[in-house]
């Protein structure tokens, strides 16, 4: 009998096994459910993020003396853990035809690039704009980034993590109106537009001033190692309570070394009319220079020296030549994730520049 049940239950697996087995080959194969992604790539959409987190120590304050604003762009915490940038990009940006972009930030540096003309709080449309390409030409209309510069809004496409101090007080963030675009080879881009002016959304926020700026810029690319950009920007800025002229000229020129080593500079060169007074125009210009270098595949490190001349104070709220020298380490644990380390050197060649936690002021500051 216990032989018999022993039987009787190994033919009762064996059938309850079988079954899915011969179920399975006569039922037809479900199809798989397309994801959103799939749907969007296949629409010619496409999406791109990123999430900007640190932990940053200041040895002051992290702001000016006597005026208190912030002497750093992004990182202004003495110390704190920061949520710095959530960024969400969608695009659908045809070689030919109309296509559009728009990029939505949210956290601590998102506040620090607002326009004026939108609410100044820990959310930013950074760019939102129609466009359109035909062969060589495109011309996008809206909101988008600036021109200038050496280092970008978007964190990591930058080689520090700390912004430059050109970055912050020598150039604009963002503009809004029309630019157009032209490739006449690989070496060669023209790019000329009409915007709102630096970092102005809406002319309503800095009336009466509703001028408009031009800028333009070459792109080159004369030997394959060495790419240089040079961008003019001209027009109306709110003075007081009527608008000036504003100029800036800036040029970025990078060479690579090797694949994995290269050297950039950037140079500005500003002035503001009427900025002091009638007549008297404020003048600002600094000197940026870049290495990069990644020493194996997981590994890079980069380092920073610039020099900002504010003579006249009104890019800074002081007279000052300040100067910084910035060194980053980097480790990519994984493709889509970098951790980096950071320490920074910022001097003035004013006494007091700087606040300090305990009261006093000082000529330079760590982080």
């Amino acid at each position: 009998m216990t032989h018999l049940r022993k039987s009787l239950l190994a033919v009762s697996i064996a059938a309850v096994c079988a079954a899915p087995v011969f179920a399975e080959d006569k039922m037809p194969v479900k199809p798989g459910i397309p994801t959103l992604g799939q749907i969007m790539d296949a629409s010619g959409i496409k999406t791109s993020g990123y999430i900007d987190t640190s932990y940053t120590y200041l040895s002051g304050t992290g702001k000016f003396n006597p005026s208190g604003t912030a002497n750093r762009v992004f990182d202004t915490e003495r110390n704190s853990f920061n949520l710095n940038m959530v960024d969400v990009t969608v695009s659908a940006l045809p070689t030919k035809g109309f296509g559009g972009l728009v990029e939505v930030s949210a956290g601590s540096d998102a506040k620090a690039i607002t326009a004026a003309g939108t609410t100044n709080d820990e959310f930013d449309v950074t760019q939102a704009y129609v466009h359109f390409a035909n062969g060589p030409l495109m011309v996008i209309a809206g909101k988008y980034v600036t021109l200038s510069g050496a280092e970008v809004i978007r964190g990591p496409d930058n080689l520090n993590f700390s912004r430059s101090i050109l970055f912050g007080y020598a150039i604009p963030f963002t503009h809004t109106g029309v630019r157009g675009y032209y490739t006449f080879s690989d070496s060669m881009k023209f790019i000329v537009g009409v915007n709102n002016g630096w970092d102005v959304q809406n002319t309503s926020a800095v009336a009466p001033s509703d001028g408009k700026t031009l800028e333009a810029s070459v792109a080159l690319a004369p030997i394959k190692p060495l790419s240089v950009s040079v961008v003019g920007y001209y027009g109306d800025a709110l003075v007081g309570t009527y608008g000036a002229p504003r100029s800036l000229v800036d040029v970025v020129a990078t060479y690579s070394v090797t694949d994995n080593l290269s050297v950039t500079l950037n140079a500005d060169v500003a002035k503001q009319d009427d900025a002091l007074a009638p007549g008297a125009d404020a003048k600002w210009s600094g000197l940026a220079a870049y290495v990069g270098w990644k020493f194996a595949e997981q590994w890079r490190v980069a380092a920073r020296a610039e020099t900002f001349n504010d003579k006249d104070g009104y890019r800074t709220g002081l007279a000052q030549k300040w100067s910084e020298v910035t060194a980053t380490l980097a480790f990519l644990p994984s493709a889509s994730t970098e951790l980096r380390g950071e320490v920074r050197y910022d001097k003035s060649d004013v006494a007091t520049a700087f606040n300090m936690p305990d009261g006093t002021t000082d000529d330079n500051q760590y982080s």
